[in-house]
């Protein structure tokens, strides 16, 4: 929980509150629906809230924006992302049924106001987003073929609409074909944990 409020210090009473809440009620759930590996539950904190807010430090999404988490499983990247930024509008999908229903009650028990967990595969939504977020899915090629029909048309943040992904290792076959409009920033320049070497965030305009 410290590791929160050291990186982000800005945070409210309600949200700290938020984030607090997290520890227990994923290790509730996920005793019964495995949606985080069990010997990473510990590193709850910096594995998995951390490394999804930062995204915020790629973008500041202003108020009103409109954020599909892709792929979301338990809630990650989108339940953090949520908390951090209670003006924007999150959805959050997942083929898998009983992950959806984890995300469900969890943001329900932090009384997230802004997140939508829905059971749904990336093919069948319809809707129009900003940005779509999402952490280690799929290669980015497979991904931008699913969800370019989900990017807005309208602008309302001074990074232009697109995806942003959480993405390890060696990336440069799967970046190969956006070489000209990526951008790829390592985690390690924001956060000093040994984990978040070799790990970053990944932008591409749509």
């Amino acid at each position: 929980m410290n590791i929160i409020q050291k990186y982000f210090p800005q945070l409210s009473a309600e949200q700290l509150q938020q984030v607090a809440l997290l520890d227990e009620l994923y290790r509730d759930w996920n005793a019964k629906i495995n949606v985080i590996s069990r010997k990473d539950i510990d590193n709850l904190y910096e594995h998995h809230v951390l490394h999804s807010m930062a995204i915020a430090r790629m973008v500041n999404f202003r108020p009103g924006t409109r954020i599909l988490d892709f792929g979301t499983g338990g809630g990650f990247p989108g339940i953090p992302l949520a908390i951090l930024f209670p003006e924007c509008q999150f959805k959050l999908i997942d083929g898998t049924g009983k992950k959806i229903r984890v995300a469900q009650e969890v943001a329900q028990a932090i009384g997230l106001k802004n997140c939508q967990p829905a059971h749904l595969r990336g093919e069948d939504e319809k809707g129009q987003y900003d940005f779509i977020v999402s952490r280690a899915v799929m290669p980015l090629p497979d991904l931008v073929k699913i969800v370019k029909k989900n990017i807005a048309k309208e602008q309302q943040n001074a990074l232009p609409n697109g995806i942003i992904c959480l993405k390890g290792g060696n990336l440069d076959a799967e970046l190969q074909p956006y070489r000209k409009l990526v951008e790829k920033a390592e985690l390690s320049q924001w956060f000093s944990e040994e984990w978040f070497k070799e790990k970053y965030v990944i932008y591409l305009p749509l």
